[in-house]
């Protein structure tokens, strides 16, 4: 398997500890700078009002099949989580497409540390996620607290 990136995403987030925890935590803008070899891509993009960024962990390092989640103090299987560590570090934030300019698509609602090797792009589409009673494991009754958190712990890098 062969992961190629397509671009950078760049974001004035330069420490783990400032980056938003979500996407739905941050109202700060940044750019997807996708490289001019694959420009031609992103044509069509530009009637979508959301996309999907899907990038690589690069700053994150190794990985444990249980750790603790910021929403949590106990500890959870990993992929139960959205933690950054994983054997995989993929990475996926829906964030709002302000416009196009060119190869550069500026974005709001970013919480991903700027310099992040971009790997894919896809526009959302709310019709084709699951639709109906939606249940998210232990994280209920948890989820509200993410509005008080503001950052995050020097170990987490958004999902």
């Amino acid at each position: 398997m062969k992961l190629v990136p397509i671009g950078k995403i760049r974001t004035s987030f330069r420490s783990k500890k400032v980056t938003p925890i979500q996407t739905t935590q941050s109202r700060e803008t940044g750019r997807a700078e996708v490289f001019k070899k694959y420009q031609k891509g992103l044509d069509d993009l530009d009637g979508f009002s959301h996309i999907i960024l899907i990038y690589w962990f690069h700053r994150s390092k190794g990985y444990s099949l249980k750790v603790t989640p910021f929403l949590d103090t106990v500890r959870r299987g990993l992929f139960s989580t959205r933690y950054p560590g994983r054997p995989n570090q993929i990475g996926i934030s829906i964030v709002e497409l302000l416009k196009r300019k060119g190869n550069i698509l500026y974005v709001r609602g970013i919480d991903v540390l700027d310099n992040t090797p971009l790997l894919d792009i896809k526009p959302y589409l709310p019709q084709l996620n699951p639709q109906g009673k939606i249940k998210v494991g232990w994280l209920t009754g948890k989820i509200q607290k993410m509005k008080s958190k503001k950052g995050r712990k020097a170990s987490h890098q958004s999902s």
